[in-house]
């Protein structure tokens, strides 16, 4: 089983809360507007060592004023900025998780190069920032993507928190858990055995009461998977919080888990 650093939002990565809100233009020598560089970018590329390495769809970078939130194209990380006006800008990198990953000769580049002085090069369609060995990364205007609705989506559990460690689920318990909310009700799989139970939404606590399931003897991961899952749901009030395809429930001890929304071909 893997296992990584992991920041929450309420314990602690849904603390790597996305700001998306793009503020301010400028203007090129011709006078049409330049994208601010506050704002959420797509990494389109990076460029070291004489050789390109084209970035996964989730690389993004979202850039405020004082800091940066993102993911490296799995794992999400934070960042303090300095902007010096328009024209560079420094990274004291923060906290990250560190989950192995398909794409970790990226993720370990952009890493590295996102940190230190920056300076900065912006075109009408994309955003480059320049590392002092000349190295960069290219980045393209990514509209904000929208909060997946708590109730009527379909979730798939794919990590347990306890405390600010989270561990990814292992291999024969992937996909294998999920649940939905329709109105006062959640119903869905533990693992193994399907389950339902009443559940009441209250600003952002989610408390669900006794659970309803099939008893199917589950051993295994598939079962170690089960039975925290029954015990998170059993404890009570859990504070929620969706971030655009991922949700966190966590619990008042700690511990707690995170899914992420089907897709529309799911």
């Amino acid at each position: 089983m893997r296992r990584f650093r992991y920041v929450h939002a309420t314990a602690a990565l849904a603390a790597l809360a996305l700001a998306a809100t793009a503020c301010g233009t400028t203007e090129t020598s011709g006078g049409g507007p330049l994208p601010a560089v506050t704002g959420s970018w797509a990494v389109e590329s990076l460029t070291t060592g004489g050789k390109t390495l084209h970035a996964p769809e989730a690389a993004r970078v979202e850039i405020g004023h004082e800091e940066a939130t993102g993911n490296y194209g799995c794992n999400g990380f934070t960042a303090e900025l300095v902007q010096e006006g328009t024209s560079a800008l420094t990274v004291s990198p923060g906290v990250s998780t560190n989950m192995a990953c398909e794409h970790m000769d990226f993720e370990t580049a952009f890493s590295q190069l996102f940190r230190g002085r920056l300076t900065i090069d912006r075109g009408p369609d994309r955003l480059t920032l320049k590392t002092v060995d000349g190295s960069t990364i290219a980045m393209t205007p990514k509209p904000p993507a929208a909060d997946a609705p708590l109730t009527a989506t379909h979730w798939t559990v794919d990590s347990t928190i306890n405390g600010d460690t989270a561990a990814s689920l292992p291999a024969e318990a992937t996909g294998k858990a999920r649940f939905a909310i329709d109105g006062d009700t959640v119903a869905g799989s533990l693992g193994c055995n399907r389950f339902s139970a009443k559940a009441t939404v209250d600003g952002s606590t989610l408390t669900f009461g006794p659970l309803t399931s099939t008893r199917m003897a589950c051993e295994g991961p598939a079962g170690e998977v089960e039975r925290a899952l029954t015990d998170l749901f059993g404890s009570g009030p859990l504070t929620w919080k969706v971030q655009e395809r991922t949700l966190t429930l966590v619990a008042p001890d700690g511990k707690g888990l995170t899914a992420k929304a089907a897709s529309a071909a799911e």
